[in-house]
């Protein structure tokens, strides 16, 4: 283990995190990559798929739900600083978690943040795709980013709340 004192920087589980946060940033950008580059969904506006779930293109400038919408590039610099800080704080934790189930879940989270950002860096904005809504109603629209966010915390909490008997503790 890597580290300085008792705080780590490469921990037993850091290879499992990085290979989840790899896998959500790579399936998340080449997903959006296609529905942008080849499906072009910007010129197909919105594809119904079912009466509650539909396709439409979606520029984010804020955060979730598109809270604190950015217009400025400072604005854009600022989510790109608080996603990167936000990355590496979880990182740390991933470093220093003896616990596998933790891992997964945070490197669900870190690669669908790290996706985030790379959308902020290369595009501008976060692209979303998927619309849910239901009895005229349309509450959010996201991305597979924002779904291995949701997986990592729920994950998370489920952990917090249980004695699942995976934990692996180090000595």
């Amino acid at each position: 283990m890597l580290g300085f004192g008792k705080i780590r920087i490469f921990g037993r589980y850091s290879p499992a995190g990085l290979l989840f946060a790899a896998a959500v940033l790579a399936t998340d950008q080449i997903y959006k990559w296609w529905m942008i580059e080849i499906y072009d969904i910007a010129a197909r506006g919105r594809v119904a798929l079912t009466p509650f779930f539909d396709l439409v293109m979606v520029w984010n400038r804020g955060i979730s739900y598109g809270l604190l919408s950015q217009e400025t590039d400072l604005g854009r610099y600022a989510l790109i600083g608080a996603g990167l800080v936000a990355v590496a704080i979880l990182y740390l934790w991933l470093a220093n978690t003896r616990e596998r189930m933790v891992a997964w879940a945070l490197g669900l989270i870190i690669g669908g943040a790290l996706s985030n950002v790379v959308d902020r860096v290369m595009r501008g904005a976060v692209a979303d795709f998927f619309s849910a809504h239901a009895f005229g109603f349309y509450w959010y629209v996201f991305n597979l980013s924002d779904v291995a966010i949701v997986a990592g915390v729920g994950v998370l909490l489920y952990d917090s709340f249980t004695d699942t008997g995976t934990r692996d503790k180090e000595t």
